[in-house]
């Protein structure tokens, strides 16, 4: 099963589940109108397979659907927007 990326705002967060199972997670917290992202995680047995990119991107691509913006506090969502320029749109300046 492919790894889907929810929503959950009654948590501020943003989920990575695979076969039912949360194992990433993107926290973030509202600060004068934009996200901030201070901290991102995947469980640890399945780091460095691509998890972290699929979480950070479903992340992203719904907040640009909601017109928001972001402040990558979390070193992974900052080294993410700058290997991935078309998200650098999102950040708020």
């Amino acid at each position: 099963m492919e790894p889907t990326v929810r929503h959950r705002p009654e948590r501020s967060r943003y989920e990575l589940v695979l076969d039912g199972e949360i194992v990433g997670v993107a926290d973030y917290y509202e600060q004068e109108g934009a996200l901030v992202f201070p901290h991102t995680e995947i469980e640890l047995p399945l780091r460095g397979g691509g998890l972290g990119d699929r979480l950070v991107r479903g992340a992203l691509d719904d907040v640009r659907t909601r017109g928001r913006k972001i402040v990558p506090r979390c070193w992974f969502v900052a080294e993410f927007v700058e290997l991935n320029p078309e998200y650098g749109d999102l950040v708020s300046r």
